[in-house]
């Protein structure tokens, strides 16, 4: 998919984030975040940095709206560091809003990095696909 390989921890958060989304897994989704992460949703209308800010904007995105679906169509990696990955790329969202069908193209940015041991999300962005 990307041009650069992604480094396999990096890959694993990107995969367990589209699983957690597909399942309306908020703490599977949640626990993905550094406690410092820099987080804007589609629909943030505040650049949020506190974990519970993350927690509540999943709560609202997918406890709501289910089945709930997330495809990363294409993406593009930049290997910052040993220890740091932005992939910015094209994903789709879908649920069932009033018993209707809908999906929603966008345009997405995390950039994962090591955090102790294990990888996690340190910044996220998505916003929708322009018309």
């Amino acid at each position: 998919m990307g041009s650069v390989a992604i480094p396999a921890e990096a890959a694993r958060v990107l995969d367990k984030w589209t699983k957690a989304f597909c399942a309306s897994d908020v703490d599977g989704i949640v626990g993905l975040y550094s406690e410092d992460a820099i987080f804007v949703g589609t629909g943030s209308t505040t650049v949020v940095t506190e974990p519970g800010g993350v927690r509540a904007y999943f709560e609202n995105a997918l406890l709501n709206n289910r089945p709930r679906g997330a495809t990363l169509a294409s993406y593009e990696t930049t290997v910052l560091s040993d220890t740091a990955v932005a992939v910015s790329g094209l994903d789709a969202v879908s649920g069932v809003r009033d018993g209707v069908p809908f999906s929603n193209s966008g345009r997405i940015t995390f950039v994962i990095a090591k955090r102790g041991v294990e990888w996690k999300i340190v910044h996220f962005h998505r916003s929708a696909m322009p018309r």
